[in-house]
């Protein structure tokens, strides 16, 4: 598998404080990895470096062969690199479906000079309205779903960029346990349809589930990367969750 994500060396600093020190990651194309740490690790810190909310001050970020550092966050989605949120914003005065003709008006058709037609466009919106198990609510607003389909529209959006690696931030937070299965199971069939999927989750059970390899964040620092049952029995790992 090639090297989809590379990071090197990563830095970033709020004033003082040292949010990303030195941090090293390389993502396969495929992959299936977890990313986890205790609260104020520097996951989200990360992920928006990644994604170009933020700007790293220190290191490299290369996605499929290409430096990120200097690219605005729209042009990293064009690029392929996707990311939901933690708490979903979608456009309030439109349908769901017309959420997901965002990004492919702006992030799809951008990429490939306006190739996909109307038609196309419509019938992608409903392949990931199905896809999602949203297909029945195409016509109403975000303010009549229920918090896991307002999760799952928040995944559509960014499956909707088509992106070749999506992470998903806290997609599962606040659910039920029948409501995270669901939400494992759309990810997974992602995965399989040739998405690279990092998924960031405080449900250990959900991550253990999930992931094929284990990435740990304490402090800012990367302590443990590699595979799931291996990662949880290194002290260092213990130490920080358990104390």
């Amino acid at each position: 598998m090639e090297t989809l994500l590379s990071v090197e060396n990563l830095g970033k600093r709020f004033g003082g404080f040292v949010a990303l020190d030195s941090v090293d990651l390389a993502v396969k194309a495929g992959e299936r990895i977890g990313l986890i740490g205790p609260n104020g690790s520097g996951k989200s810190t990360l992920v928006n470096c990644l994604s170009g909310t933020l700007r790293n001050e220190t290191g490299t970020v290369r996605f499929a062969g290409t430096v990120l550092d200097k690219l605005p966050a729209h042009k990293r989605t064009r690029l392929g690199l996707a990311r939901s949120f933690q708490l979903p914003k979608p456009f309030a005065s439109m349908s769901v479906a017309e959420n997901l003709r965002i990004p492919l008006l702006y992030t799809v058709n951008a990429r490939s000079r306006g190739s996909l037609s109307e038609t196309a466009i419509t019938e992608r919106c409903g392949e990931l309205l199905h896809l999602v198990g949203l297909a029945g609510k195409a016509r109403q607003r975000p303010r009549d779903l229920t918090q896991i389909e307002m999760r799952k529209l928040e995944l559509a959006r960014a499956m909707a960029s088509d992106p070749k690696l999506l992470i998903a931030d806290e997609a599962m937070a606040g659910l039920t346990h029948s409501e995270i299965d669901d939400i494992l199971a759309l990810l997974v069939r992602l995965n399989e349809k040739g998405v690279t999927v990092i998924l960031i989750e405080h449900i250990m059970s959900a991550v253990m589930s999930f992931s094929r390899r284990l990435v740990v964040l304490v402090s800012g620092r990367m302590i443990a990367d590699g595979k799931p049952d291996e990662v949880m029995r290194n002290p260092e790992v213990e130490k920080a969750y358990l104390g």
